[in-house]
């Protein structure tokens, strides 16, 4: 594998990452901006945006983006997240340069036709419905907002049926003029590439995105609290955090080796303790998810209403416990189960894309995989505890839940029980 990387007089980075043994390339745009950079009338637009860039454009309709891509075996589709916009591309190796002009031209020139615009509002308006009817999604959606109060963090990436009925046309222009600068642009492409090839496409085709780089985002601030909802529901879906480590901090491996040791698989000690032990519920799991300020420690599970006190005691007994008495066979697992992630990303052209346009967003280079491997095989017993005790000790929890009434007494001692620890 070699990893080329060429800037472009916009600002665009470019970069590559040939794999020989593959016959078919992944290519894409990832930009740094996503739904924590609109503004409170914009909330979510970036999403919407997303979807309209597949709806037709000044020479190719909706139908004509998805039949040329797909009439050479190909696929398209595009993610939104907080801090992200990706479009990308999976096609046979020959087709590259088809697939670099669909991608130009679904954001070079959108059509932003009313009638497909209303259509999509509509698809958004049922993919928000169907989010309220899926309980063990909405809990997160819940806990976003009461650990990122009044703040664009906190809030949904696909809006509400309101805000994304209200956009017209040109609040797409202006958001997409505002945010998809140069500067703030990866061109990824992954697998049968060759860099000077793929540098020569997305010179010719993303030339024109220049200007500085897009407004810095509200910074994010953590602030934790309660959000309790009664429903009807055979099971309470409650959801935990603690404010986290941001993607840049020392410490974000060690925090990331606890995480999965408190919560990140079948061995852990949650799943272990909870589920294998004391049987309380089907799942139950801790992630940590970092950001480029923030980051975010979470624990979640489902279980019937009368045992929420007790899992949740267990929850938070289990997370102290493991701040203090991490072993060094529990580190060594989870180092390896991280290792795997990282490698197995080298073996799909789609996931290493995703990966080197993610490591240029964040360090403004691409991390070698040896670096990678040292920084994970950095971490100790002793720091992993330590990442763990700075956790609790920042204790401002926030919880949310939604389920039978009666399953949703604890929360509250839930919140008390973690700043107890703190003290």
């Amino acid at each position: 594998m070699t990893v080329e990387v060429t800037k472009l007089p916009t600002g665009l980075t470019v970069i590559t990452d040939s794999m020989p043994h593959l016959q078919t390339a992944t290519m894409g745009i990832w930009v740094g901006s996503g739904s924590r950079d609109e503004k409170p009338e914009e909330h979510g637009i970036s999403h919407l945006l997303e979807h309209m860039a597949f709806k037709g454009t000044e020479k190719r309709s909706a139908r004509q983006i998805a039949e040329e891509i797909e009439q050479v075996g190909g696929d398209i589709n595009a993610a939104t997240s907080f801090e992200t916009t990706a479009y990308f591309s999976s096609v046979l190796k020959a087709d590259m340069p088809l697939a670099v002009d669909v991608l130009s031209d679904i954001l070079s020139k959108p059509a932003f036709d009313p009638a497909e615009l209303k259509r999509e509002q509509n698809v958004i308006v049922q993919e928000i419905g169907a989010t309220e009817d899926a309980p063990d999604d909405l809990v997160f959606d819940y806990l976003q907002s009461v650990a990122y109060p009044n703040q664009p963090m906190g809030r949904p990436i696909l809006g509400t049926p309101e805000t994304v009925c209200s956009f017209k046309d040109q609040n797409l222009r202006a958001y997409l003029d505002r945010n998809y600068r140069g500067p703030d642009m990866v061109f990824a492409a992954t697998g049968a590439v060759e860099h000077s090839a793929v540098v020569a496409e997305a010179e010719r085709r993303f030339g024109h995105f220049n200007g500085p780089a897009a407004p810095v985002p509200q910074s994010a601030s953590f602030g934790g609290g309660t959000k309790l909802e009664a429903r009807d529901l055979e099971q309470v879906h409650i959801a935990l955090a603690l404010e986290g480590l941001p993607q840049r901090d020392p410490q974000l491996f060690s925090l990331q080796v606890f995480s999965i040791i408190v919560g990140g698989g079948m061995s852990s000690r949650l799943f272990q303790e909870v589920r294998e032990k004391r049987g309380l519920c089907y799942t139950i799991s801790a992630f940590h998810a970092p950001y480029s300020d923030t980051g975010m420690f979470g624990i979640y599970a489902g279980t019937d209403a009368g045992d929420v006190k007790e899992l949740m005691r267990v929850a938070v007994d289990e997370t102290a416990a493991a701040a203090a008495d991490i072993t060094e066979a529990e580190v060594n697992r989870a180092k390896a189960q991280i290792k795997v992630g990282l490698l197995m990303a080298l073996e799909s052209s789609g996931a290493r894309a995703r990966q080197l346009a993610n490591q240029i967003l964040t360090y403004g280079r691409a991390l070698p995989i040896e670096e990678m491997i040292a920084r994970i095989d950095n971490v100790t017993v002793e720091s992993a505890r330590a990442a763990g005790s700075s956790l609790i000790a920042r204790a401002r929890p926030a919880i949310a839940a939604l389920g039978p009434r009666k399953g949703l007494e604890s929360a509250e001692t839930i919140v008390e029980s973690f700043k107890r620890r703190a003290a």
